[in-house]
């Protein structure tokens, strides 16, 4: 379990649930805010600088606790990466450290999800054609708009909330939920980068690190944001 070792809450740190196929997660994921691109992640392999985090649960200090291979899918690639886990010592639970490019109990990483939604909803594409461009089945993008617009009103709701947690502002939103969610997360996005800059990642990075990684969860439990040792639950409409 050697390797560098980055202490302390990082400034954006979620905390995912019991969600997804337990072949490719553990119960619990704690996403943070990675850096790093899937082929810079991959070649850093076990030597991987993930920071070690506190427990959400009780706040103690938790300890690396080996790890776990998963797959993710990008460009139509699927690459094999080493997944860290944390243990938090007072609860006795374990956690897995998801990096933000990924989803919970998702093949393809973020930004392909994010391509393929903004497309659709705000492009007007056809699923088929942006499933070929970025080569996976056009069954899996069409799971991506069903769940995304399933979910859309409390994206929407709770994107709106940290928009105005993070800046004051509450955000203008267009018509229809999809349309909607879209704009509440980048309202809250650029929020977020005018207040922690690079920190907050990309737009789908950052959209990872707010749901936990479960943008696309078959629950229905509004998402956490965190920053630093605060923490947000947006309303549900």
């Amino acid at each position: 379990m050697g390797g560098p070792v980055t202490r302390g809450t990082p400034p954006l740190q979620l905390v995912a649930g019991r969600e997804g196929s337990k072949a490719v997660l553990p119960p619990v994921a704690i996403v943070w805010a990675c850096r790093l691109g899937v082929e810079e992640y991959r070649a850093a392999g076990r030597e991987v600088v993930v920071p070690r985090p506190d427990c959400a649960g009780c706040g103690t200090a938790m300890v690396f606790w080996s790890g776990y291979e998963r797959s993710v899918r990008v460009d139509g690639r699927c690459w094999r990466l080493w997944l860290r886990r944390a243990r938090c010592g007072a609860c006795r639970v374990s956690h897995a450290l998801v990096p933000a490019f990924c989803l919970v109990g998702r093949l393809d990483v973020v930004d392909s999800v994010g391509v393929a939604v903004t497309s659709v909803v705000a492009g007007g594409a056809g699923v088929r054609p942006v499933a070929r461009r970025l080569d996976v089945p056009h069954t899996t993008a069409r799971d991506w708009l069903r769940r995304f617009r399933a979910r859309a009103a409390m994206l929407s709701a709770g994107f709106s909330a940290v928009a105005v947690e993070v800046s004051g502002v509450a955000p203008e939103l267009p018509a229809g939920a999809d349309r909607a969610a879209l704009a509440a997360m980048s309202w809250a996005w650029a929020s977020a980068v005018s207040r922690a800059g690079t920190a907050a990642g990309s737009l789908w990075v950052f959209v990872s690190l707010v749901t936990g990684g479960l943008l696309l969860a078959a629950n229905t439990d509004p998402p956490w944001l965190v920053f630093g040792r605060r923490r947000l639950m947006p309303p549900v409409p």
